[in-house]
């Protein structure tokens, strides 16, 4: 049996990735995939120079929002405790903003000899579709020169 990876480099966008993330999870679902299509999402950590520029901006925008909110809140009668509860949970999410690092998506396709024409319909399909093509999509078959380093890249992701 030979494996196939598919690499796709959503950059900074998360939202992109779980699009395209829930897609796989659908197609594995309804095409009883489960083990012939694999995916693992890779978060690099976003860089430094990034987190210090993006930093003081959030830091500003968190606190203009936080005094309009505390002007609505003193003009509000008094709220209930779990009101205050759950505002105060919201606060403290909001305070922590989550650093966004690069997202990359390696799919595994594992398909057995006598299904390659259905393992060639799932190359040209994934990397046409919507969330897919605007990633940069990357298909690499075993025997070329980065494979044994993708194998090692998606065994390592858990």
């Amino acid at each position: 049996m030979a494996h196939t990876y598919l690499l796709f480099d959503f950059g900074t966008d998360e939202e992109k990735a779980q699009l395209a993330r829930h897609k796989l999870e659908g197609w594995k679902q309804a095409f009883r995939l489960d083990k012939k299509l694999q995916y693992k999402l890779e978060r690099s950590e976003p860089e430094p120079e990034a987190l210090a520029k993006s930093a003081p901006k959030a830091a500003e925008a968190h606190k203009a929002e936080k005094s309009k909110s505390k002007s609505k809140s003193q003009s509000q009668t008094k709220a209930s405790p779990k009101h205050k509860a759950a505002a105060a949970e919201a606060e403290a999410s909001e305070e922590a903003p989550t650093p966004i690092g690069k997202v990359n998506l390696l799919v595994r396709l594992y398909f057995s000899g006598h299904e390659k024409l259905t393992e060639q319909r799932w190359l040209d399909r994934i990397p046409s579709e919507e969330p897919f093509k605007e990633a940069s999509p990357r298909v690499v078959h075993q025997g070329e020169q980065q494979f044994d380093e993708l194998v090692e890249q998606f065994d390592a992701l858990g």
